[in-house]
């Protein structure tokens, strides 16, 4: 039986409801429960989750809509009572509002200590508006959020370039800015790489590395996905390199993306060659073709952090991959797949380049899939299709327990690759979430006499919070063999079952320097050099991050105006902004 609660105008973010949804399910009594705002798109997701009723419809975007499917009705009010503890000041009013907390723009800059950076973390249909607010009212912008139409990308950043000003995002993850953990980010080492990428967990995976390896960053900028299209044309990554460059304190500089337009590249290069600095750089996906005298280009991830560490050592670039060869499989004649799920978009990338390249199957293009073919099949379960409506699953592992128990039962499953990605934002101990299914899998396979090798690497520092050590002990204990690094992981996992990745052995090119304006706003150089004073709109762990890292931040309880209603929002916007030209 199906049973609604709508809480009018009680507004929350997505990430919350959605964690609150998981602790709801579990109780006793309730088959399955979903808690949202009153979004049509949530409506369509209530109605896809077979949780539709009439009562669902009457709720507006900003309400909260609760649907439990429960046959005992009693349970209905526990629900609610713990919906109401759970959310208890998290939504609120105005009049319950911390004195270092806002709900508009006029009250978070009066709160706020010459702010210059807003981190947003607002459905995507909004956060573009609230991008434009910061970027008017002089901050940079961090966007977290995502489903931000392109067109919009392009205005906000060509907008914030013509101010002196940065845009790192939408679908930005992960960012460092003096030290200040901004997102999913991990705790590092402040040091002399400066770091710029087109990717979240790519930037997590060479940071980490770098700070294991004894060093460490200064600044880690992301860029979001879409920076190096041909549409946006690396606009925040072009300059991003142009502030590393003029930063005194970055002796390194660390350049990363997945295979950006043909174009871009070469604008990016362009640039790269321009500066006097080394630099190390990485368009995952592709074979380099060749090395440079300044630039070193880097096959994997992995290679770029040794070769930016060696590089700020003041040492010749040389890096010899690894792989694990101490693991006891007998694998029967039909066991020839690797399975690797992934909480990590670019590791899941990289590892299905490795593959492609390694072994030769035939693709399979298929939905859903980074790769695929008959054998293999290499999954990113952060992407869209499967976290509509769910957690990440770095904070939620139940996908990638279901992934593992099904994968583990196929025959023809040689090898599982996962990754656990820890740090700020992500699941306070993934590893013991994980841990029963790796036991349970490891431990049948060996009852029925048959090899299955589980690997698994952690991302982090021993500075997380979640303790890599600890991760990685819990992990081996239930069954796993722990790799230290992506690039380990899938060169053991291609060796198991008779493959080798073989690494790029490059002549070195010339190419004249290049010749590009290296000149810098101030307003850059002043949000890399200092500890930034932050606005945070949405999620407020975000803000907790920044608190604990030593820097300024308001919270921003951001809610949708105009009863969530995107075109009278616009409206609004327009004129709010017309008003301030004209004061």
């Amino acid at each position: 039986m199906l049973y609604t609660i709508i809480k009018e105008n009680t507004y929350q973010d997505s990430i919350v409801l959605m964690l609150l949804s998981q602790k709801l399910s579990a109780m006793d009594g309730v088959n399955k429960a979903s808690v949202m705002m009153g979004t049509p798109a949530n409506k369509d997701i209530f109605k896809g989750a077979g949780l539709g009723t009439p009562e669902l419809e009457t709720a507006s975007a900003n309400d909260i809509a609760i649907v439990i499917d429960t046959e005992d009705e009693s349970k209905v009010d526990e629900v609610n009572e713990a919906v109401d503890t759970e959310l208890a000041g998290g939504g609120g009013s105005d009049e319950s509002a911390k004195s270092s907390e806002a709900h508009n723009w006029k009250r978070a800059l009066e709160l706020a200590n010459n702010p210059n950076l807003a981190m947003i973390s607002i459905p995507g249909t909004y956060a573009a508006m609230e991008a434009e607010n910061a970027l008017h009212n002089g901050l940079h912008v961090f966007m977290f959020s995502d489903n931000v139409a392109k067109e919009d990308e392009v205005r906000l950043k060509e907008l914030a370039h013509d101010k002196g000003l940065l845009v790192m995002g939408p679908d930005c993850g992960t960012g460092i800015i003096h030290s200040v953990p901004l997102a999913f980010t991990n705790t590092v080492a402040e040091g002399d790489i400066g770091v710029v990428g087109a990717s979240g967990t790519g930037i997590q995976e060479v940071t980490t590395i770098i700070d294991r390896m004894g060093k460490g960053v200064t600044n880690a900028i992301g860029t979001g996905g879409r920076d190096l299209s041909t549409e946006v044309g690396a606009v925040t990554m072009l300059d991003s390199i142009k502030a590393l460059n003029q930063d005194p304190k970055v002796k390194v500089i660390t350049v990363i993306s997945k295979p950006p337009a043909k174009e871009v590249q070469e604008k990016v290069e362009s640039l790269l060659r321009s500066i006097d600095k080394p630099v190390v750089a990485l368009f995952l996906g592709n074979k380099p073709e060749y090395q440079e005298e300044e630039i070193y280009h880097a096959y994997t991830l992995e290679e770029a952090a040794v070769a930016s560490v060696q590089l700020s050592n003041g040492e010749k670039v040389n890096f010899t991959p690894s792989a694990l060869d101490n693991i006891k499989a007998d694998f029967d004649e039909n066991q020839k797949g690797i399975k690797a799920y992934y909480s990590g978009g670019t590791l899941a990338s990289e590892a299905a380049m490795m593959i492609k390249h390694s072994l030769g199957e035939e693709e399979i293009k298929d939905e859903g899939f980074t790769y695929k073919s008959a054998s293999h099949e290499v999954i990113d379960l952060g992407d869209d299709m499967y976290t509509q409506g769910k957690p990440h699953p770095m904070i939620d592992p139940e996908k990638r327990i279901e992934k593992l128990e099904t994968s583990a039962d196929s025959e023809d499953t040689a090898v599982i690759m996962l990754d656990n990605v820890i740090g700020y934002g992500s699941h306070a101990d993934m590893a013991s979430e994980l841990a029963p299914t790796i036991k349970r899998i490891t431990d049948k396979a060996a009852s029925e006499e048959r090899s299955l090798v589980v690997l698994a690497t952690v991302v982090g520092t021993d500075k997380d919070a979640q303790g890599y050590d600890k991760q990685r002990q819990i992990l081996e204990e239930a069954g796993a063999v722990i790799c230290d690094t992506n690039d380990q992981m899938v060169r053991t996992a291609i060796e198991l079952i008779g493959g080798k990745v073989v690494q790029p052995e490059l002549e070195i090119k010339a190419f004249d320097k290049g010749t590009e304006d290296l000149s810098v706003d101030d307003k850059m150089m002043s949000l890399i050099s200092n500890k930034p004073s932050v606005i945070n709109i949405g999620l407020k762990s975000f803000t907790e991050a920044v608190e604990n890292s030593g820097a300024e931040v308001v919270q921003f309880n951001w809610r949708p105006v105009a009863g969530g209603d995107e075109k009278l929002m616009k409206v609004l916007q327009f004129l709010n902004n017309y008003e301030g030209e004209n004061v």
